[in-house]
């Protein structure tokens, strides 16, 4: 059985680090290099990194800078962010990154997709898709930073996605962006079971426990977030141990795992008291320091 994968999403704006609420609200986290070394390092099994500055305040991409940023990554990363003709996926490959995240551009030239598929594989695309529901019930596909109403159904556009060659679909809903309520879990498990693709659950994260609902119950291939990993100490290891009590079959670093450990309801960890420091065996001792 294939491992499931915990997806650490940072969102650049004007070359920061933000922090999205309801694709309309952005607060700074600082920069988009210490951030990536920070997540790669603790476990998270890939990085998508998405540059939402939006196309009228965008200069040409400094492909320099893309490269400073991914040399500080050591795991599998996407990038994605105004990528509108094949030159751009080679620069984009050329820098360094495993795959590239397509979502305004795939909607406006669906040929698009095709080409890179055709020429790197279907395995070298996502196609990011942001939906909301609206009031009459119906999923709706946005674009241009889920600011335009596309008109497109979310089921029909996501197996439309899959026939043009996209390897993956990164799924995340506006309405629960930066709420914090947890995922759209009907919605997750409804496009996972209309495409034979993996899915990417995205979008409404308030706790580690989040995690295991979108591959337990709606069926994604992979859970991914945002803004909880940005402001708690060792969170994706703490997110992985969720999963891995829930019985989400996942891969655990092999120096700080957090297995033995218990979670609360919002399955924030619980401290140990330093009996039981002593006997936990995911404590790492170096003379007389321990580190976790």
């Amino acid at each position: 059985m294939l491992k499931k994968r915990l997806i650490a999403c940072l969102l650049i704006k004007d070359n920061l680090i933000v922090q999205s609420v309801g694709f309309n609200n952005y607060y700074p986290i600082g920069n988009p290099s210490f951030s990536i070394e920070f997540i790669s390092r603790w476990d998270v099994d890939e990085i998508i990194l998405l540059d939402i500055t939006p196309k009228s305040e965008r200069v040409k991409r400094d492909y320099t800078q893309l490269k400073l940023f991914i040399k500080k990554c050591f795991i599998p990363i996407t990038f994605g962010g105004g990528i509108s003709c094949i030159e751009d996926v080679n620069e984009i490959i050329k820098s360094g990154a495993d795959r590239i995240s397509i979502n305004s551009n795939a909607i406006n030239s669906p040929v698009l997709v095709e080409q890179i598929a055709r020429i790197y594989g279907e395995q070298c695309i996502v196609t990011s898709i942001d939906y909301k529901i609206e009031k009459n019930g119906d999923k709706t596909v946005y674009s241009n930073s889920g600011t335009k109403n596309t008109g497109l159904s979310l089921l029909d556009w996501a197996k439309k996605c899959e026939s043009l060659g996209s390897g993956e679909i990164l799924l995340n809903s506006i309405d629960r962006d930066g709420k914090g309520q947890g995922y759209d879990i009907d919605t997750i498990k409804e496009v996972s079971s209309s495409v034979n693709i993996p899915v990417i659950a995205c979008g409404g994260v308030g706790k580690f426990s989040d995690f295991s609902e979108a591959i337990l119950k709606g069926g994604a291939s992979a859970a991914a977030a945002a803004n909880i990993f940005h402001y708690v100490e060792h969170s994706t290891i703490i997110a992985k141990a969720n999963m891995l009590k829930s019985g989400v079959n996942i891969r655990l670093n092999k120096i700080a795992q957090y297995s033995d450990r218990k979670f609360d309801k919002n399955g924030r960890l619980i401290m140990l008291d330093n009996d039981q420091l002593e006997k936990a065996d995911w404590a790492i001792r170096d003379k007389n320091a321990i580190l976790y």
